[in-house]
């Protein structure tokens, strides 16, 4: 299995990266979140998914996201394909905690995933992020967690697009009052 690329970026497609290795170029699938370009030095943690007619590689700049990436191809129905679309919603620190909270509705409205999706996610996921938290240091949420919550939903009733009001909030951080934060990122989406 190869578990690790590393060389120059040659080409992007639009699903990944070409990566060149001791003179072979490798097509990785990487997820959107990545944005590498052509000339950038990178290593990559990947998973070789092996079918019939094909030998995919998707590979991941941090190594979390492989090991989250291979626990959701642990859920029924949920390919190589399907898991890499969700970790381009939703990110490994998203994924924990709407695991580690039970609750779907969390991953459905921060990061889009469809509420089936959410659903399987948390059910399936629930006995094995451990893992994951640990290596994280991801927590079970708290009252922090509530205000971002809370200035998220107080933002996208507002009329705010979900994707831009969950990047200003990761930017401003936690540990702020619900007022605080809906605050701050009205002057930032302003």
């Amino acid at each position: 299995m190869i578990r690790l690329v590393s060389g120059e970026i040659t080409g992007v497609t639009g699903t990944g990266v070409v990566v060149l290795v001791g003179g072979l170029g490798y097509l990785v699938h990487t997820n959107k979140k990545a944005a590498l370009l052509p000339g950038d030095t990178v290593t990559l943690h990947t998973y070789l998914a092996v079918r019939e007619t094909a030998l995919d590689l998707y590979g991941f700049l941090r190594e979390v996201e492989l090991q989250c990436f291979e626990l959701l191809l642990t859920i029924p129905k949920i390919g190589p394909k399907s898991a890499m679309q969700i970790l381009d919603a939703a990110d490994v620190t998203l994924i924990i905690e709407a695991v580690n909270l039970g609750d779907a509705g969390h991953l459905t409205k921060l990061s889009g995933i469809g509420k089936k999706t959410a659903e399987k996610i948390v059910t399936e996921l629930k006995d094995k992020i451990e893992v994951l938290t640990f290596v994280t240091g991801t927590k079970t949420p708290d009252a922090t967690t509530e205000s971002y919550n809370d200035a998220f939903d107080t933002l996208l009733t507002l009329g705010y697009n979900p994707v831009n009001v969950r990047r200003v909030l990761e930017e401003l951080g936690q540990g702020e009052s619900t007022s605080t934060l809906v605050k701050l990122a009205l002057q930032k989406l302003s």
